[in-house]
């Protein structure tokens, strides 16, 4: 075999060993959907789970909370369920044990999780992403041996769903189709249900896939568009400094 040619062994039981992922994981949020009576406790239950799975997969350089995006004029967003921000170049604010007010530099992506996808679960995740996407971002140059880098220009923040199931039966048929936003300012990029598959545009069309172990595809595909962002901008402090200037 050279080193160009694809390996010939069996794949089935790397299949196999990420489609348990997925059925541990659907049968943790079936537990707690049982267990617990209370919806905003099994909701934040299901939110650990998922923020667990994104740490367990998403390389150190990213970081995954629940939070509350900023800016250096001044606004800030509703809580997100799970945000995913740079880790390494730029702090969290104001951290309370695990409510963290994060710069909007420092984000990649924002999720909302939700015990279901239906029409209203999908407008709710489209106006959260919309209003991270409006917030104001800093970028300055970066001195460096041979010179300077120039401020980088920002990227658009990944937006997505997450839940256990769809509420259509038709799952993400035309149905789930017709209720996604194309607002280019609202749109999800990706999601998944687990008992019904995902769902992504990371290439400009939407891709649905269906078959058992959707769920690691969906974090595989996420993986390859967080990668293709970069690095985070260079933050402006100076900016946030005249917040708090007398």
């Amino acid at each position: 075999m050279t080193a160009l040619q694809a390996p010939s062994e069996d794949v089935s039981w790397m299949k196999q060993a990420f489609a348990l992922v997925q059925s541990n994981l659907a049968a943790a949020m079936k537990l707690a959907s049982q267990s617990i009576s209370h919806g905003g406790v099994m909701g934040s239950v299901n939110e650990d789970h998922w923020t667990e799975l994104f740490r367990s997969y998403l390389p150190n350089r990213y970081d995954v909370a629940t939070g509350i995006v900023i800016d250096s004029r001044g606004h800030r967003s509703e809580q997100i369920d799970l945000v995913i921000f740079d880790r390494h170049f730029t702090p969290t604010l104001l951290d309370q044990k695990n409510h963290r007010y994060i710069p909007a530099e420092a984000v990649y992506g924002v999720f909302e999780c939700k015990p279901t996808i239906n029409k209203d679960y999908l407008q709710y995740a489209e106006k959260k992403a919309m209003s991270v996407r409006s917030m104001h971002r800093t970028s300055v140059a970066i001195a460096h041996a041979g010179g300077t880098y120039l401020p980088k220009p920002h990227f658009r923040i990944v937006a997505g769903i997450l839940a256990p199931s769809v509420s259509w039966t038709d799952g993400l048929g035309e149905a789930f189709e017709r209720n996604l936003s194309g607002d280019p300012d609202a749109m999800l990029d990706c999601g998944v249900a687990l008992d019904q598959g995902c769902f992504d545009r990371h290439e400009g069309v939407l891709s649905i896939a269906n078959e058992q172990g959707a769920l690691m595809y969906f974090l595989f595909r996420l993986l390859a568009r967080l990668q293709s962002l970069g690095t985070v901008p260079a933050i402006d402090w100076t900016a946030y400094s005249r917040i708090i200037r007398p």
